[in-house]
């Protein structure tokens, strides 16, 4: 019956469904102001019911074709483009950081151009102080010092075997420290590898672009730098105490000399203790003096020359100052 008497509400009024009603079109006025005054008079659970005598239905859709009169045909065709777009292009700007790790090759060292540098700088090391001139004291006859550079020729055999171990030394370091970096990689996280791999310099002029305050530059670029500059400094430890390690099974091994006792042996070791020690502290040494003067020296000078300038000038005062600081406070040389 409901369903006969709603065809033929239907039929009467043909645009019952396509406008906007409220129930004060269907039910009575005093039906209405009966239903707000029981609902007065009812408790708070039945307000939902009843909405004070008001019950509003009304179509999603109303006022659609005003508002498209108001904004434009193409107002909404424009939205869906704008969405589209940002979704399809910038949602690659926002997404998360991502860590790009680059490793060197695992011979980088004994690339022709990088080998040659090396080779060149180590030959002038040991060569060069042969070419200086050295005055005569005064105590000296100008004939015997003349008979004296006659008699005796110039060493060159000892300084190319010098040369040719900073090669050695030189080229192990750095592949020990490509090794290094393969292990940071595998067994260290992704964010951590990324800051240990990290050019260092391109930080220091990344963090520039920031407008950073003086004191808070120059703390992350030390930062930056204690992290870039360690597996370098470790590598350089490892090599070290690698020789010490080998000098010193050597002499214990060493068939040349006779059998020694343990007074000498025992010697040998403390001797091989204090060397380590030393190679510690150098090396913490420089990390630490190389690190505060990138900071400083980014901050002084062109963010990225100056970063380099620093470190290479902490990296070689920070062995210095420390066995200065030794031998003057507790006269130990190391």
């Amino acid at each position: 019956m409901a369903a006969i008497a709603l065809m033929d509400m239907l039929r009467r009024n043909p645009n019952f469904g396509g406008q906007g009603f409220s129930s004060r079109g269907l039910f009575s006025a005093k039906f209405v102001g009966t239903s707000a005054t029981f609902a007065a008079a009812a408790p708070f659970a039945f307000g939902s019911l009843f909405r004070n005598g008001v019950m509003q239905v009304a179509y999603c859709d109303v006022g659609v074709p005003a508002a498209e009169e108001a904004l434009g045909e193409d107002y909404f065709s424009r939205i869906h483009s704008a969405s589209t777009n940002i979704f399809q292009n910038d949602a690659l700007k926002y997404s998360t950081k991502q860590y790009d790790v680059t490793l060197k090759p695992l011979f980088s060292a004994f690339h022709w151009k990088t080998f040659a540098m090396t080779s060149i700088r180590s030959f002038l090391i040991f060569y060069m102080p042969l070419l200086e001139p050295r005055p005569p004291k005064e105590d000296e006859d100008d004939d015997f010092l003349e008979e004296q550079l006659v008699g005796k020729p110039v060493d060159l055999v000892a300084p190319f075997h010098r040369s040719v171990k900073q090669i050695v030394r030189e080229t192990s370091v750095v592949t020990t420290r490509r090794v290094l970096e393969r292990f940071a990689v595998h067994y260290v996280s992704q964010r951590m590898a990324w800051k240990l791999l990290k050019d260092v310099p391109k930080s220091a002029v990344r963090k520039a672009g920031r407008r950073l305050p003086t004191s808070t530059y120059i703390f992350c670029v030390t930062r930056s730098t204690f992290r870039g500059h360690f597996l370098g400094v470790l590598a350089s430890w490892n090599v070290q105490v690698g020789v010490d390690i080998y000098q010193f099974f050597k002499s214990l091994w060493n068939p040349d000399v006779e059998e020694e006792d343990d007074a000498d042996t025992s010697s040998k070791v403390i001797l091989l203790g204090k060397r380590v020690s030393a190679t510690t502290l150098k090396c913490c040494s420089s990390l630490v003096f190389a690190s505060i003067g990138a900071g400083v020296g980014a901050a002084l000078f062109r963010p990225s020359a100056g970063q380099w300038i620093g470190c290479t000038i902490g990296d070689l005062a920070g062995p210095v100052a420390v066995t200065f600081f030794f031998k003057e406070a507790f006269h130990l040389s190391i």
